[in-house]
């Protein structure tokens, strides 16, 4: 064939722009400047409101690295304190005897990151069990088990992946490696962190209730070994001690009470009446209530 070669038509503005949209999106992208998992959830102190204690995120030598261990503060003596979930979620309980955590307990949240209470006294569950808590609920007390030398509270702040967050943050306030930090609580302040549930235990659920000004008192059943418990919650003025009581009578026996003063609940009382009425109730200063004989077993 002879003659001019053919020359391609010369492409028009928007042909040629989508061809370099194309190309640019198939070109490999750079990696994200930054892997790491930020915590979503907000955590407040794992202490009762208003309680002061030292946050010291030591380092180097501490393990695992970024883990805050809670101390005392000033006069104020950190064994035995109240350790509360720090936000919402489940709490899992373990014990590894006189070495490592000893006893501990992992709380789940619902974003999926977790925070870890090791060397505990006490804990609300025996080690297997599980409890569903509130932001400010009650896991246990401070002790010194497992690997520990002295009273206190080791506390992690953990990713979905299982990541330690080594800058945890609570109430606000930010502790980095190599910083010790006096953070006051405000967990649990104006809101009681416990339900009727969790006071009475495992198997037991609300079959009857009444008002009381201040508070509400609970009449309790467990299907499982046919024991009622009965409780009594505040709902203000929370966690400072004030006069409240909780009874429960069975019918033809001596009635049974709880009273004193209580920062947040009175109780509980478990007693069995198999066949037998029940009269319960209790008070919260001078609002009380007393049921008639009832919920006949």
């Amino acid at each position: 064939m002879t003659g001019s070669p053919v020359r391609p038509k010369a492409l028009n503005s928007a042909t040629l722009a989508l061809l370099i949209a194309l190309t640019a999106a198939l070109l490999p992208q750079p990696a994200s400047a930054d892997p790491v998992q930020t915590l979503a959830t907000s955590h407040k102190s794992p202490f009762n409101c208003g309680k002061t204690f030292n946050a010291n995120n030591w380092s180097p030598g501490h393990n695992p690295s970024g883990s805050l261990d809670w101390q005392d503060y000033g006069s104020d003596d950190i064994n035995g304190e109240t350790v509360r979930a720090t936000a919402s979620g489940t709490a899992y309980f373990y014990d590894e005897g006189n070495t490592s955590y000893g006893k501990w307990v992992e709380v789940r949240h619902s974003d999926g990151t977790r925070t870890r209470y090791a060397h505990l006294a006490t804990m609300a569950r025996a080690a297997g069990g599980s409890l569903s808590v509130s932001q400010g609920t009650s896991i246990g007390t401070v002790g010194s088990t497992g690997g520990s030398t002295a009273p206190h509270l080791h506390y992690e702040q953990r990713t979905s992946t299982g990541a330690m967050d080594t800058s945890p943050t609570v109430d606000g306030v930010t502790v980095s490696l190599g910083q010790k930090k006096a953070i006051t609580s405000t967990n649990a302040c104006g809101s009681n962190p416990y339900t009727p549930e969790e006071v009475c235990g495992t198997g037991y659920a609300v079959i009857d209730s009444a008002a009381l000004t201040g508070g509400r008192t609970y009449l309790l059943y467990n299907t499982s070994n046919g024991y009622n418990c009965a409780v009594t919650l505040k709902t203000t003025n929370v966690g400072s001690p004030s006069s409240m009581s909780a009874f429960l009578e069975p019918e033809g026996e001596t009635r049974t009470t709880n009273a004193g003063s209580f920062g947040y609940y009175a109780g509980p009382i478990r007693l069995s009446a198999p066949g037998q009425c029940v009269k319960w109730g209790g008070s919260i200063g001078s609002s009380s209530y007393t049921s008639p004989f009832e919920h006949c077993g």
